[in-house]
């Protein structure tokens, strides 16, 4: 798919990524991930990502560091071994364990948005989308929702409204679309939208990982 090649300036300094470290069976996934990593160089946009070069994640990273952006990938000292992930480009961070790496892709990022993926991107999607509702952070989380590979999960969100379990206006925290461009562009025009549960400055930021200088909604 085409993207357009003129520089384009966002807001966001940097957008980290969840996506599967399998490429899926469908080329589409793989031409998501690419033309995603297109996007954000077009738009001056850096990455954080999962770390490695496998399945999606290395196609995505890939396409960044190709287009001279700078790339960081947070791995676990556990996940090293380049048989697991393969080889990381650019900046490589090590972290002890996975709540530290959500800690630090999000201490390095003004946005999330998920590709396709399995129980790892589903479980850090959900937890940047909690800390939202929660008020910890007002970063806007997008669905890079490839042909409609997450239509039952926003389904499912929505049953959960229905039956009173997730609030209408949390609701809205997830933004998605089929296309990286349309994603960005509502990711850009996104209003932080949460109950306020846990104010930034009475949480204790430390089990996030985060130094108590550190603004979380910058």
């Amino acid at each position: 798919m085409e993207v357009e090649t003129e520089t384009r300036q966002s807001k966001f300094r940097s957008i980290c990524v969840f996506c599967g470290s399998s490429q899926g069976k469908k080329s589409s996934y793989q031409d998501a991930a690419i033309e995603l990593g297109k996007e954000l160089v077009a738009r001056n946009i850096d990455l954080v990502y999962g770390g490695g070069s496998i399945g999606l994640m290395g196609l995505v990273s890939q396409a960044v560091h190709d287009g001279g952006r700078h790339v960081i990938g947070v791995i676990p000292k556990t996940l090293m071994p380049r048989e697991l992930t393969g080889e990381t480009v650019g900046e490589l961070k090590t972290v002890a364990d996975m709540h530290q790496r959500k800690a630090e892709m999000a201490r390095h990022s003004d946005a999330f948005i998920a590709l396709p993926g399995g129980y790892g991107t589903l479980e850090e999607l959900l937890e940047v989308i909690t800390w939202a509702q929660l008020g910890i952070h007002d970063k806007p989380v997008g669905l890079l929702n490839v042909d409609g590979y997450y239509n039952s999960l926003l389904s499912f969100i929505d049953k959960a409204v229905e039956e009173g379990f997730i609030s209408p206006s949390a609701r809205q925290i997830i933004v998605s679309a089929p296309t990286a461009k349309e994603l960005v562009k509502k990711l850009e025009e996104y209003v932080p939208c949460h109950e306020g549960v846990a104010s930034k400055s009475s949480w204790e930021m430390e089990q996030l990982g985060y130094s108590q200088n550190f603004d979380i909604s910058r």
